[in-house]
This record gives structure tokens, sequence and C-alpha cells, in this order.
């Protein structure tokens, strides 16, 4: 009797322990709302899962946020698009080593009525100058994005200060992108999306692509490991296993084979 009793203590002991050890086969991946809301993690996670066993959890936040998670410790990587916060992010030691890893698009998203007379226009630029010009409803991620780090930087860019000139036509929302989109699609509103989220949004409403193709536009997200040293619980093997799939050659094909309606939304460029 009491070597079943003990046999049994063995196997209750033997079952608590299995689920802690599968636990820790995962990371946290810190990453912006667009590559989640585009539907490119749904796309590409169980891939790397499948051929790894290594689970990936993805926190969604705007750029800012999702550099100060890692900042803290609270993810083992970071996968954003604002360059120059991520060189800072590097430069202080959060991260370990910054690396490409695809790009894509900002569009100005508008009314198909447009108030502001900017469709079809390649100069960003003057198409914000004439959105504050008539005054024309415009919706802000306001959320430290890095959507809303290029539109701050398009606005100054542009000529206008957008901290002192802003007035009821310019709404901050503090909102991801897709929540944005949605307030702009019920107020009718410009908007600036990035390519990714706008194709996979489905309440479009009255908006369409009103300003593509200007070079200032250009999209890049990069990846870093969170570093170690600092945070000695960061998940050093595993995160850079994400990293080097993603980089590799079968992550970057899984990034170019994502489409919607046949449209690609991101495009490779690891180095």
């Amino acid at each position: 009797m009491e070597m079943i009793r003990q046999g049994l203590l063995v196997l209750a002991a033997g079952m608590v322990m299995l689920p802690v050890h599968a636990q820790q086969r995962y990371i946290t991946v810190a990453s912006t709302t667009s590559t989640e809301q585009s539907g490119l993690f749904k796309h590409l996670l169980p891939i790397f899962e499948n051929k790894t066993g290594i689970r990936v959890r993805v926190v969604a936040l705007g750029t800012g946020q999702a550099l100060d998670m890692g900042k803290r410790g609270d993810a083992d990587v970071v996968f954003v698009h604002a360059r120059p916060l991520e060189e800072k992010f590097v430069a202080a030691g959060f991260g370990v080593k910054r690396f490409e890893v695809m790009y894509n698009d900002f569009v100005l998203i508008g009314p198909k009525s447009d108030p502001a007379k900017v469709a079809g226009g390649k100069d960003v630029l003057q198409a914000f100058r004439e959105v504050k010009a008539a005054q024309a409803p415009f919706v802000s991620r306001g959320d430290k994005s890095g959507t809303h780090f290029a539109e701050l930087e398009i606005w100054k860019m542009a000529g206008v200060d957008i901290a002192q000139d802003k007035g009821p036509w310019y709404r901050d929302t503090g909102q991801g992108m897709g929540p944005a989109l949605n307030s702009a699609a019920g107020m009718n509103a410009y908007i600036l999306a990035d390519r990714g989220t706008w194709l996979a949004f489905k309440n479009r409403a009255d908006l369409a692509i009103v300003v593509a193709g200007d070079t200032r536009l250009f999209n890049q997200y990069g990846v870093m490991l969170v570093n170690p040293a600092r945070h000695p619980s960061v998940k050093r093997e595993m995160g850079q296993a994400f990293i080097d799939w993603l980089l590799s050659a079968e992550g970057q094909r899984a990034i170019a084979e994502y489409k919607i309606g046949g449209e690609q939304l991101f495009f490779p460029n690891a180095r």
C-alpha cells in the first residue's frame, strides 16, 4: 500500500512539472498593431512554431509602448517600425542589435469626397498642408506608435507645428491602427495608415487611398533581442531563434507570401 501511495505521489509530481516545463517553451514579442492587425502574425507564427516548437506570445502596441516594454524587460524580442527610436533603444543598451526584416509604405487615407482636394497626388507634405488649410477632419493615432511618429515627422517636414496649430478638425485618438481607421471611417476623415493594415481593413465606408508613392512614406520594420545582460529573464536562445528565422530564407519567403486579395502586404529585405 505504501509503495502504491509513493507511486501516485511521483506520478502527481510529474503531472505538475510537465505543464511548467511546457510553459517555458515560449517567448514574448512586443510588436506593433500593424503586424498584428494586418494578419501577418497569424500567417507567420504557425510556420515558426511548427518548425521549432517555440510558442510566440505577441503583445501588440504602438512602437513607443513596445520599446518601453522591452526597456522594462517584459518582452524577449521587439519587432517595430521607427528606426530612429530603435537605434536609440540599442544605443542605450536595451537591445542587443537591430536587424532590418521587411518594409511596406504608409498611405494617406481620406474620404472619397476629398474636401482637401489632395487625391491622386504623390507629395505627402503638400497634402498635409492642404488638409490643414481646409481644416478637414484628420484622425491621429496619438499613441506614440511608429505610424504616429511618422505622422508627426510629416507635419514637421511640411512646416506645420501641429501641437500649436491643431484645432477641432484634428482628433487625437490614442488608438491602434485598426480602431483609428474605424474612427476615420465614422468621421469621414483623413488618416495616415500603413498599407498592410489598410489592405486588411474591412470597414472602409467612404474611405480610399488618396496619396501614395512619396518616398517619404517608406516604412521599414526592425527586430531586436532585448538585452539579457540588462534583463537576465530574457530568453536569449529562443528569442534569437525567432529573429534568425525571420531573417532566414524561409522566414523571408513566408513574409513575401502573405497576401490579401492577391496583393503583397510586406516586402522582405533582411541583409
